[in-house]
This record gives structure tokens, C-alpha cells and sequence, in this order.
């Protein structure tokens, strides 16, 4: 009986997440225009690793292998919202657009540049940090873990609906002229 009405609570949480989830609006590629965290990023730096399994969960995000280094850029003009040290991620940046619609993470970071501090705001292009090797990244492999959250009505930081960003990077790079990555900003 109890084992019963256990299972029975979970597939009503399960049932109640589905419901709340097909509420949500989806997203189109279309209606998120970023540009790439690198000046001279390929379609063939990436990698759809969005639905692998990492550590017993999905990804989530995907990892570009950059040298370590390199400096990452603001995906969208937008604000910073946390930076963050955790023992997965490593050094992180939490980046919401203007509307606070969106989040883009940034994980196992080298550093962040020098005067990067909550609450600043950071414009599409602007160097905002290095790519490391922090958190569980191997340190033999340097790469920037990439994500993309939309907000829920809390905008929670650490919280979101995950979207892959490998099609909308894809998207993007078709947007950059490859031969001089024209209005991706130097700083």
C-alpha cells in the first residue's frame, strides 16, 4: 500500500513538471541572436554534447576545446549576474541578456578579466573571461562548458529551462563572416 501511493506521488510530480513545462513557450532559434564566445570560432570547434550523459546527468551545455587562455566574449549585450567558484564548474559566469529572459553560463574558467564584478554590464563581443581547466574539467583539456537557461518568472541564477546551445552557435557562426569576424567587438 505505502509502495503504491510512494509511486503514485512521484508520477504526479512527474506529471505535474510535464504540465508546467508544456506551458512554457518553445524557444526558436530564430528569437535568440548571440554571437560566439570566441573571435575565431568554427563549426568545426563544436560539438552537440547537450543530451550525453556527464557524471550520472545530462550535459546540458557543450564544452569547446579552446587553449588555455583564450579569451572568452560576451555572447549578448546583458548584465552579469553571478560569478560564481563551485567544484563542478570552476570559475563561472552567470550572464543574463537585457530582458533577463536568458542566462548563458560559462564554466571552468582560467580567470575573469580584471575589473569583471557582479551587476556589470558587459556588451556582445567584450572579453568577460579565459579558458581554463577549473572544477572537474581535466586539466589536460582546457575548454569553456557553454550553457543556455531560459528564466523562470524568479530569475534564479542557478535555475532555468536548459536550451542546447550547439544549433544556436551554428546559427550564429552563419551570421559572422568567417575571414574577418566583422562586428564581434575587441577589448
Amino acid at each position: 500500500m505505502i509502495a503504491t501511493l510512494s509511486l503514485a506521488f512521484i508520477f504526479g510530480l512527474v506529471a505535474i513538471q510535464m504540465v508546467a513545462l508544456a506551458d512554457q513557450p518553445p524557444v526558436r532559434l530564430g528569437s535568440l541572436h548571440i554571437d560566439p564566445p570566441f573571435a575565431d570560432l568554427r563549426t568545426s570547434d563544436l560539438r552537440d554534447s547537450f543530451d550525453e550523459q556527464h557524471f550520472g546527468h545530462r550535459h546540458e551545455a557543450i564544452d569547446i576545446m579552446e587553449p588555455l587562455g583564450t579569451p572568452i566574449r560576451a555572447v549578448a549585450d546583458g548584465r552579469i549576474r553571478k560569478l560564481f567558484l563551485s567544484a563542478a564548474g570552476g570559475k563561472t559566469i552567470y550572464q543574463f541578456n537585457n530582458s533577463g529572459t536568458y542566462c548563458y553560463y560559462y564554466a571552468h574558467l582560467d580567470h575573469y578579466v580584471d575589473d569583471l564584478r557582479e551587476g556589470r554590464r558587459v556588451f556582445r563581443g567584450q572579453i568577460i573571461g579565459y579558458v581554463g581547466t577549473s572544477g572537474d574539467a581535466s586539466p589536460n583539456a582546457p575548454q569553456l562548458h557553454f550553457a543556455i537557461f531560459r528564466l523562470d518568472d524568479d530569475k534564479r541564477w542557478w535555475k532555468g529551462t536548459p536550451i542546447n546551445p550547439y544549433p544556436i552557435l551554428l546559427e550564429a557562426l552563419k551570421r559572422i563572416p568567417s575571414t574577418n569576424n566583422a562586428g564581434i567587438a575587441t577589448n
